[in-house]
């Protein structure tokens, strides 16, 4: 009692700071270390990407303004939560319209600043923006609607009703009204119609037309204090307009509207690759209350419920199997190839397909905590993640577009100036530089092929919790590898069975299961598994006895029998000198040996082993053939079993008797020999290991709750053949990365050049500008196209 008691008094109170402008992990730890520093804090966490920070005192009257002060000198800015609790509630939205990147900032920029919201995150891969915040969210919906771009509560249950984009696409309307006025103003002029009538329908078009883009301009610049592509395009078209270039201006506005429509398009087809995973369950279920079945909406279905699956269906809810055998086709979600057998007590997750016997299941988890609802979330979380190369554009555009617009005013002012050229040629000039200035094509060169790549991979059962560890996976050359339940299957199995003379291997294995038919070790539960697979016929046993760790003792059909490892029947007085060449035999294979003996003789020797996966050898070959140059195997187990087992799977080197603090000890030698290592286990064990590795892999990871959260990537089925293809998508996705941004930069750079002769014209820059961002979001819609195909075959 007295040590509780002492612990308590380690600190003496709690805060909580909210820190704004924490942009790296790397300065996450810098701020912690200092904020340790301070006299009367125990301890200081910085959960990076929530950009909190948590501190322990050891003085309760501990001023917030010195920690606050301490985190300022450093360069951020920080809030101290309320004492108590963090009583933000978080709303998601759903956005419409958002098609550019830069956009989104500002977006975000602007909720920021509504009184009551305290932290604000616009995802611009799938639409949507997570608000923390206080007041009302009528106030952030408005304030939607007021910077141009609806939206409403996010509602995960209804959102497999997608609406068709053109009721969705705001720029829908705006293109057809600029086309119709374009065309009646094209159609004026040749039909020779009364002066003035041409110029009318090109000026209606641009004010029908080019209202849109203008209020979202002018809004962003309002509320977030910064320009964007809208304010832009609109400064050049009233250029343009000033001189009375009327035909060209309204050419600009409808190819500028038809281009954000287009890109509103791919981008939905691309964020459409996550709603897709919400219609792999079906809206409804079959259920049965009280003696009644009763089809309901997933929404009414409660835990504890009985779900009944007809052959053939989609499963509707997580839960477990309580009567029927059957076949499902896990594909959905794991990525496996082949059904698998299912009967009472077995698992079953929503989204996958029953195939051909009927089921009733136990509902286990709600239609909103299942693991296909679970895998859905995380993938939107991991796509909002910004990867390396994408922080490091986005740094880039922020200078890039002001250079452009200094360029730009000389352009208008410097011809004129010096070489006394007209002025209204090279105002023309500038204004359509300025529609190049905007980055949109590279700064959506990276989130589009992230999000792409992230969903395809999620189809097959590859879970990527963000875009930093994708682009990890194809830098990778070294992989740790976990030894039981990842390179070996994780359970025990029955390899060989060596009878003494005048006894069979089914007599043995039939005595043996009978005694250990009560046994909960997992060598009892092999051999009682084995006998009962080859169908024997296992007798009833009486007077059981277990002698804990060392074995068991029962009477079958009158006769005593002893089944343990050697040193059980040392200690009893046995004599194993006969079968002391078989016991070494297969103890040098990495067995473990179960003796049975009965009367006065040993009957033979049982040998049990942890069995190498099937595919285990053929997936490190798959690793070596893309260019994974070294494997090592860290495991727990004794060195002779760790040996043979790497033997078996291929690996070229292991480390044995490892605890699991030993294992992160060899990930950081490892990490200071090779820089980049990941470690493949199961997610919780190795959770150590995973956590300083540079990528951290779980397998086999579907239900399992704590495997999910701790990987960094996630391998739903126990397929390690998956690895090769995670690592092979990382590099298609950095060469995709890496054409988006030499294609925006060789766009961009050749449009430019054209202003030094005079002949870059507006609607020339506009097509330049949309075409480059079309290009890059279709480009990095292959990697979707690569995943369906390697779903069909």
């Amino acid at each position: 009692m007295r040590e509780r008691c002492e612990e308590k008094k380690e600190w003496a109170s709690s805060r909580t700071f909210q820190v704004t402008g924490l942009d790296c992990a790397d300065c996450a730890a810098k701020l912690e270390k200092a904020v340790r520093r301070v006299p009367g804090v125990v301890s200081a966490a910085v959960a990076f990407p929530q950009g909190r920070l948590s501190v322990h005192l050891d003085e309760a009257g501990l001023e917030d303004e010195i920690i606050l002060r301490k985190v300022r000198a450093l360069g951020y800015d920080a809030t101290a939560e309320e004492r108590g609790a963090f009583e933000g509630r978080e709303s998601t939205f759903r956005i419409f319209g958002l098609d550019c990147v830069d956009c989104a900032a500002r977006l975000e920029k602007g909720i920021r600043g509504i009184p009551g919201v305290e932290r604000a995150d616009v995802d611009f891969s799938s639409s949507k923006a997570h608000v923390v915040h206080r007041g009302p969210v009528s106030d952030i919906l408005a304030t939607l609607e007021r910077m141009g771009y609806p939206g409403r509560i996010d509602q995960p249950l209804k959102s497999r009703e997608a609406l068709p984009f053109w009721k969705t696409n705001i720029y829908i309307l705006p293109t057809a009204v600029s086309l119709v006025m374009l065309m009646s103003g094209f159609i004026s002029g040749i039909a020779g119609a009364p002066g003035g009538t041409a110029t009318a329908f090109f000026a209606a078009g641009i004010a029908l037309g080019g209202f849109l883009p203008l209020r979202n301009g002018i809004s962003v610049l309002v509320n977030a204090r910064e320009l964007d592509m809208n304010v832009l395009m609109m400064t050049a078209v009233i250029g343009a307009a000033a001189l009375r270039q009327f035909e060209e201006a309204a050419t600009v506005v409808f190819l500028f509207s038809l281009g954000n429509a287009l890109q509103g398009y791919t981008l939905d087809k691309t964020r459409n690759a996550i709603r897709s995973l919400m219609d792999l369950s079906p809206a409804e279920a079959l259920i049965r209350r009280r003696g009644a079945e009763t089809t309901l909406p997933l929404e009414e279905i409660r835990i504890g419920d009985v779900m009944i699956i007809r052959p053939g269906e989609r499963i509707a809810m997580d839960g477990l199997v309580a009567a029927g055998v059957s076949t499902v086709n896990q594909a959905p979600i794991t990525g496996e190839s082949l059904p698998v057998e299912k009967a009472v007590g077995d698992e079953v997750f929503a989204g996958t397909i029953n195939e051909r016997g009927a089921l009733e299941v136990h509902v286990t988890r709600s239609a909103g905590d299942n693991t296909l609802s679970r895998i859905i979330g995380m993938v939107e979380r991991a796509q909002a993640r910004r990867a390396p190369s994408q922080q490091l554009i986005e740094k880039f555009a922020r200078f890039y577009t002001p250079a452009v617009l200094v360029g730009a005013f000389l352009v208008a002012t410097l011809p004129t100036l010096v070489f006394g050229e007209p002025f209204s040629k090279w105002f023309y000039e500038a204004m359509a530089m300025l529609l190049v200035a905007c980055p949109c094509a590279l700064v959506i060169s990276t989130p589009v092929s992230v999000v792409s790549a992230i969903g395809s991979a999620a189809r097959r059962g590859v879970l990527i919790k963000g875009g930093a560890y994708l682009e990890e996976m194809g830098s990778l050359t070294v992989m740790a590898f976990d030894k039981t339940g990842t390179l070996t299957a994780g359970k025990p199995r029955v390899t060989d069975v060596l009878p003494a003379a005048g006894h069979s291997e089914e007599e043995i294995l039939a005595i043996a299961a009978a005694i250990e038919c009560r046994s909960e070790h997992p060598l009892g539960e092999a051999i009682y598994r084995n006998a009962r697979e080859k169908g024997l016929s296992i007798p009833s046993m009486t007077d059981f006895d277990s002698v804990p760790g060392r074995g068991a003792v029962g009477t079958v059909a009158g006769t005593s029998y002893s089944i343990g490892n050697a040193r059980f029947f040392l200690e009893r007085g046995w004599d194993l000198e006969e079968m002391e060449k078989g016991i070494a035999g297969l103890q040098n294979e990495g067995k473990t040996v179960v003796i049975l003996g009965g009367g006065a003789s040993i009957l033979g020797l049982i040998a049990v082993a942890d069995v190498l996966r099937e595919n285990s050898r053929q997936a490190l070959e798959d690793l070596r053939k893309i260019g994974i140059r070294k494997t090592i195997m860290l495991t727990g187990d004794h060195e002779s079993t760790a040996r043979v087992v790497a033997a078996q799977a291929g690996v070229d080197e292991f480390r044995a008797d490892l605890l699991p603090e030993d294992k992160m000890e060899a990930m950081n030698d490892l990490l200071a020999r090779y820089r980049k290592v990941a470690m493949v286990g199961d997610g919780v064990n190795d959770a150590p290991a995973m956590a300083v590795s540079t990528v951290g892999i779980a397998m086999g990871t579907a239900g399992t709750d704590a495997a999910l959260e701790t990987a960094d990537i996630a391998l739903m089925a126990d397929d390690l053949t998956k690895l090769s293809y995670a690592v092979e998508l990382s590099r298609r996705t950095l060469r995709i990365i890496k054409q988006n941004i030499f294609a925006a930069l060789v766009i961009k750079g050749a449009i430019l050049l054209l202003v030094f002769p005079g002949w870059l014209t507006l609607w020339l820059a506009v097509v330049g500008d949309m075409g480059s961002s079309l290009l890059v979001t279709l480009n990095a819609m292959r990697l979707l196209r690569d995943g369906r195909r390697e779903e069909r075959r």
